[in-house]
């Protein structure tokens, strides 16, 4: 989830992430309509596991495990792999700590043969992947709102990469939907 100037943080509510004095806190929520539902519900109805940062797997560590229901359940079944140089309380089940050197951790983790990966949040985390390759698809809600300021999804230092268009959606509430797959390498051509 991401506004138009590319912010990704504390979509989900107003105290949901404040680092940084950040102060727009749930911004996703006037948009969040029964279409937004749906395709939430149809990307959590896919077998996979979390790959998620230390930041992000602590806001949700106090409220997920105590839930039910069509997003919930999905995150409470899957494997939680939380990246963190740092110290770590995984009581959520299914958690496991990645350390150490985390890119040949993740690399080694992709080449298993396990459900996909999905991250959400962990805008520290996506910058390590997005560095070192290691995205291979990018599930875009862009929502109608610009922020200013906040935790943005492409920082310095991603790499350039191209990514071909697998599907887009409008919803009706101005959400777009764009999801697109790694591939290749980054071109660069003349107009003239």
């Amino acid at each position: 989830m991401i506004s138009l100037d590319g912010v990704m943080q504390g979509p989900g509510g107003p105290e949901e992430d404040t680092s940084g004095d950040f102060k727009y806190g749930g911004w996703t929520a006037p948009y969040s309509d029964e279409s937004f539902g749906k395709i939430i519900n149809e990307e959590l109805s896919v077998l996979f596991d979390l790959l998620l940062g230390r930041k992000t797997y602590e806001i949700w560590v106090p409220y997920w495990p105590k839930q039910t229901g069509p997003i919930a359940d999905p995150f409470n079944k899957a494997k939680k792999y939380v990246v963190s140089n740092k110290g770590v309380d995984l009581t959520w089940k299914e958690s496991i700590l990645i350390h150490d050197d985390v890119v040949a951790n993740i690399k080694a983790l992709k080449k298993e043969d396990g459900p996909m990966l999905q991250v959400w949040g962990s805008s520290k985390l996506l910058q390590t992947l997005l560095k070192n390759d290691l995205v291979d698809e990018l599930r875009l809600k862009i929502f109608p709102v610009t922020i200013g300021s906040g935790k943005r999804l492409f920082a310095e230092g991603t790499i350039p990469a191209a990514f071909e268009l697998l599907n887009s959606e409008a919803l009706p509430s101005g959400v777009i939907l764009a999801n697109y797959k790694r591939s290749g390498e980054f071109k660069t051509g003349s107009l003239a």
